[in-house]
């Protein structure tokens, strides 16, 4: 989608926002009641968004990503802005992560090591609690995202050559759908849908347009956390 000139996502017609469906109650929204829930044997479920139309014909590379949750007086979401010059998703609203490597053990080791390299996020303030379906992007990437509580305080250090802005966003906004709205873009033969979940950044005034890849990946999350827990017992 990047290579198509003038192509700005904020313009593309919203066709739809799921205000009808319930946002997910605080008391799932802790670090304990999500360690609860990972740790969980859950019945098979499909996620809703799992892959995206392929515009990119170069064999399907593994990648892993970092769902970090800050916890502060809530969990917030740790989010970055891409760089202009990368060749892959420029300039977009993205999780720290990439590709996995053969020297990564697994998923979580790629997407640990992912998140020191973009943002200088310690390993030792995070610990990966589970993981979301994987999710396979148009540009080939075949992504796991690696759910994870982060312990502030954290002193980051953005990759200036990858990163333009590091930022967070309450995790409970992200998991209301009111705030999912779908966009529909056609041109000529191409025809592609998908979510966003745009936010004012009160620290900034900015809008962080959050769409696409990160998007579908936060709306499977919220289809997990709406899975049925019979005999659920939330604790702090």
């Amino acid at each position: 989608m990047s290579s198509i000139p003038g192509f700005d996502p904020r313009k593309v017609p919203v066709v739809g926002v799921d205000a009808q469906l319930p946002a997910i109650d605080a008391a799932q929204l802790t670090a304990g009641a999500l360690r609860h829930r990972f740790a969980l044997e859950h019945a098979p479920w499909q996620p809703e968004v799992s892959t995206e139309g392929r515009w990119s014909t170069r064999p399907v590379a593994k990648a892993a990503v970092l769902v970090a949750l800050v916890q502060r007086e809530e969990l917030y979401l740790l989010l970055t802005e891409r760089t202009h010059n990368l060749s892959n998703h420029s300039g977009q609203i993205a999780f720290p992560g990439g590709r996995q490597d053969e020297s990564d053990r697994d998923a979580a080791d790629a997407a640990l090591r992912e998140a020191w390299e973009e943002v200088g996020l310690e390993r030792s303030q995070a610990e990966v609690i589970g993981s979301l379906p994987q999710y396979e992007t148009g540009s080939g990437f075949d992504i796991t995202p690696v759910v994870a509580l982060v312990t502030p305080p954290m002193e980051l250090r953005p990759n200036p050559g990858e990163v333009a802005d590091v930022f967070e966003v309450p995790l409970s906004f992200l998991m209301n759908p009111a705030h999912h709205q779908w966009q529909l873009f056609q041109m000529q033969d191409m025809r592609r849908r998908w979510l966003s979940m745009p936010y004012a950044d009160p620290a900034t005034g900015k809008e962080r347009f959050i769409w696409g890849a990160t998007a579908g990946m936060l709306r499977n999350f919220y289809r997990f956390l709406s899975l049925p827990l019979p005999g659920y017992d939330v604790r702090p």
